[in-house]
């Protein structure tokens, strides 16, 4: 199949604005993919790439080459050149990469050339990601999206479950099973805006600690261990304590679910950005082991012995979760059978949460199963939400569905010397709304553009929400806002009323002053 009629449907779709239409635009390319290539059309018109993220920067993704005239590149021949582009490593790297991306640009057209910047910087925004992809799917291959869907959260991956679907139909959903070994889309909470509100929203419950760390999803078979991240990367190899520990447990058949961190010697959980750096994959494992020694906490048992539990009460899976795992390795619980007569038990223990140096709760409704791969309503997670006010520095040139706006937000804190100190960058929480205005706004206020970042006078001031501090050398106050995304523009506050970097530092702002 020819990259232009993915580049045009996802096009066409990103235009849609009903989402029957984008259904139906993506049934219409899907039912007329090659079976050998249908799993690729799907990973492209779901944003992804099989081989994942490339590890190449915008502007290798920018540099200017001439389109070409007439469509010939196929998709088959863009997976060849990622391949090619993942494989390159060592001296030269960039320059490798640079003239692989340079080919591949210069056998697309104007229109292929857009859409391949966006799948390459995963910012395929066409508002046709994974949820509409699969209703698409499914209208192809006439089968029930819920059944597709399942089969999709239990196998892990939208692209083979499709190809299997368009090419059998409904028997292959029916054949896809959880299987020890193969990870399966982890179970996400929604939020809300306290403990009281999760409560009132979800009755018997039992109230966790949510950990700052690293989401585990272990499968042990037998003497092999596999450990896989929440995005179902495989890091055995860097946590070979989790992999012993998983050993050392009486059954040799199950999938647990839990969280690795790193504890200081008070007990006290080191920055998240520290275990990040622990399991990167360049890391020296025995040297890292010595310097900063993970433990793994679980919440969740998936499947023991030849039994799947995702369709148990989380009552009834922590049960078998205690029976296996002894308590120090358990993620701390609360079980509140009568919400109206223990919310203040609940409260407080959300505050001894906080006190510990942990994120805050969540809490999960006792009757929920686990619905792999779903930001179910009847688990919701509880944590202090931070606001600043800060100033915008600068901002990047959209791309993919933000082309021709300005969209990436340089943020800053005021100093004491007047001047500002960058805190990070944030496009989340704008609406197309927002998008325009700022657009028109911060063009007024520019004094510099390279084509790419347009460097703005510090007077806008934006509201913004974010969910903690890492630390950061890229930055000159040495932290970086975790999460952070836009609340508001403040036209009524000046710049010399944003929020000081010792503020920051201080964490003396939790809550916006209005």
């Amino acid at each position: 199949m020819l990259l232009a009629e993915v580049a045009r449907v996802s096009r066409e779709v990103a235009q849609a604005s009903a989402r029957s239409r984008k259904v139906a635009l993506l049934a219409e390319v899907f039912d007329a993919a090659p079976p050998e290539e249908a799993a690729l059309v799907v990973a492209y018109l779901s944003g992804r790439l099989p081989q994942g993220r490339p590890g190449i920067g915008w502007r290798t993704l920018a540099q200017d080459v001439t389109p070409a005239r007439e469509p010939t590149l196929t998709v088959a021949g863009v997976d060849a050149s990622v391949t090619e582009l993942a494989a390159v490593a060592g001296s030269g790297a960039q320059a490798g990469r640079s003239r692989i991306v340079a080919a591949l640009l210069g056998a697309a057209t104007e229109d292929e050339q857009r859409f391949l910047r966006s799948l390459l910087s995963g910012e395929v925004r066409q508002g046709a990601l994974d949820a509409v992809a699969l209703e698409g799917v499914a209208a192809a291959a006439g089968v029930s999206a819920a059944a597709l869907r399942r089969a999709v959260m239990l196998d892990g991956s939208l692209p083979r479950v499709a190809a299997a679907a368009l090419a059998e139909g409904a028997e292959a959903l029916g054949a896809v099973t959880l299987r020890v070994g193969r990870p399966v889309q982890p179970m996400l909470a929604g939020t809300a805006r306290s403990v009281a509100d999760a409560l009132a929203a979800l009755g018997p419950c039992v109230v966790e600690e949510k950990l700052d760390g690293i989401r585990v999803q272990v499968h042990r078979d037998g003497g092999e261990v596999r450990i896989h991240t929440r995005s179902l990367d495989e890091i055995t190899d860097r946590l070979p304590e989790v992999a012993e520990l998983a050993r050392s447990l009486p059954v040799e058949r199950f999938i647990l679910d839990g969280e690795v961190i790193g504890e200081r010697a008070d007990g006290r959980p080191v920055p998240f950005q520290e275990i990040a750096s622990r399991v990167g994959s360049r890391v020296d494992v025995a040297a890292a082991r010595r310097t900063l020694p993970v433990t793994a906490y679980f919440f969740d048992l998936l499947a023991l012995g030849d039994r799947v539990l995702l369709d148990l009460p989380v009552r009834e899976r922590y049960a078998e979760l205690a029976a296996l795992v002894p308590e120090p390795h358990r993620v701390r619980r609360l079980v509140v059978e009568d919400p109206g007569a223990q919310a203040a038990e609940a409260e407080a223990f959300w505050a001894r949460s906080l006190e510990r140096g942990h994120e805050g709760v969540v809490v999960k409704a006792l009757d929920s199963v686990y619905e792999a791969g779903r930001r179910g309503k009847r688990w919701l997670k509880a944590k202090p939400v931070h606001t600043l006010d800060l100033v915008v520095l600068a901002v990047e040139r959209g791309h993919g569905r933000r082309t021709g706006l300005l969209s990436n937000l340089h943020l800053g804190a005021r100093a004491a010397d007047g001047t500002f100190v960058m805190l990070g960058k944030t496009f989340k929480g704008l609406t197309d709304e927002t998008l325009r205005w700022q657009t028109e706004k911060l063009g007024e206020l520019a004094v510099e553009d390279d084509g790419y970042t347009v460097r703005v006078r510090p007077e806008l001031v934006v509201e913004i929400a974010y969910d903690g501090l890492q630390r950061s050398p890229r930055y000159p106050a040495g932290v970086a806002l975790r999460f952070a995304r836009v609340l508001r523009y403040r036209p009524d506050k000046s710049a010399e009323e944003a929020d000081a970097v010792e503020t920051v530092l201080e964490g003396r702002k939790g809550t916006s002053e209005g």
